[in-house]
């Protein structure tokens, strides 16, 4: 189920993008995002932690010149050390570790990078539509098949 998901994630998210020109946080990230909507907290620490890494990348680029691939790469990086901080940091905070931890290491970075190239609102709203549809998409289609 998680290649199907992560399949249909990807249509929907290019659909979406096509029709509405906004990218919902990224292609890859929808997909990922509706794998686990059913955990709520690592959806909501992995927006944190894209939150984080913009943050990050806003403060250093008033220091240094981060334009283009540049700026994606240190992005995508910040997003990586955020994500290991929350993975090494947050079990000896929170007894629940697990439902706590970042989808992945690259996805918050390649949101960031949408919520820095585009309205904050609007990546969000959408990334979130996105990994609705494909969410329900895929449990109807699950459905549907015996």
């Amino acid at each position: 189920m998680t290649f199907e998901t992560l399949l249909i994630g990807i249509l929907l998210a290019v659909l979406f993008a096509e029709i509405f020109d906004i990218y919902p946080g990224g292609i890859i990230v929808p997909g990922y995002m509706a794998l686990y909507l059913d955990q709520p907290w690592r959806v909501l620490a992995t927006i944190l932690i894209a939150l984080l890494s913009l943050l990050s990348y806003r403060i250093l680029s008033r220091f240094l010149i981060l334009f283009g691939r540049r700026r994606f790469v240190t992005i995508v990086l910040l997003g990586v050390i955020w994500a290991e901080l929350w993975f090494l940091l947050l079990p000896h905070l929170f007894s629940s570790s697990i439902e706590l931890r970042a989808i992945g290491w690259l996805i918050p970075g390649l949101l960031a990078n949408n919520l820095e190239k585009q309205k904050f609102f609007f990546t969000l709203a959408s990334m979130l539509t996105v990994s609705i549809l494909t969410f329900f998409l895929v449990r109807v289609i699950w459905w549907l098949i015996p």
